[in-house]
């Protein structure tokens, strides 16, 4: 998989943000946000899983679990078949971030007293961290709430240029630039 310099530079710049770290969402849901973005940039057109891999420069194999869970979860509708493709199964002004990061992380667990099975940490009962760290929890998902699909794809001109995103009209599958 290749570094692409724009990705690089948006990762630094919020690590200076938030003062030099960053919280990491898993490779799934970083997939399965990418999937939708793509699907949103040009709507009125199908897409195929080779396509979104080639945009991305990732992994065909696992993109197929995240458009596999995708569908199954509503945010996707699969068509098989000639003439088949993936597109968004709802408008993109209706898939909430917050709902598809929820969907595809299940639980996130900043430490290990947020585990279900508990933890051998000798100050569970009385330490205040796993409050602060809930709290920080619900304010992150509270701001992903706050924004939909539609939201990520206003640009959606430029993004198409830089994912190789044919217009709809040639109806020619995406291609890399040589």
């Amino acid at each position: 998989m290749k570094s692409r310099p724009s990705r690089l530079l948006f990762h630094l710049n919020l690590a200076q943000m938030i003062g030099g770290t960053t919280m990491k969402l898993t490779t799934f849901t970083d997939y399965s946000l990418r999937v939708l973005i793509y699907l949103a940039t040009a709507p009125q057109r199908r897409a195929t899983i080779a396509e979104i891999a080639a945009a991305f420069d990732i992994s065909e194999h696992h993109l197929t679990k995240v458009v596999h869970h995708l569908g199954k979860s509503g945010w996707l509708a699969n068509i098989r078949g000639k003439g088949g493709g993936l597109t968004l199964a709802m408008p993109a002004a209706a898939i909430v971030v917050g709902k598809v990061v929820r969907d595809t992380e299940k639980v996130i667990a900043p430490a290990e007293c947020f585990e279900t099975d508990g933890t051998d940490c000798c100050i569970e009962r009385i330490c205040r961290l796993r409050g602060v760290l809930g709290e920080a929890i619900v304010a992150f998902y509270a701001v992903l709430d706050r924004y939909t699909l539609a939201d990520l794809v206003h640009n959606d001109a430029a993004l198409a240029r830089v994912m190789f995103i044919a217009p709809a009209a040639q109806h020619a599958p995406a291609r890399r630039a040589p």
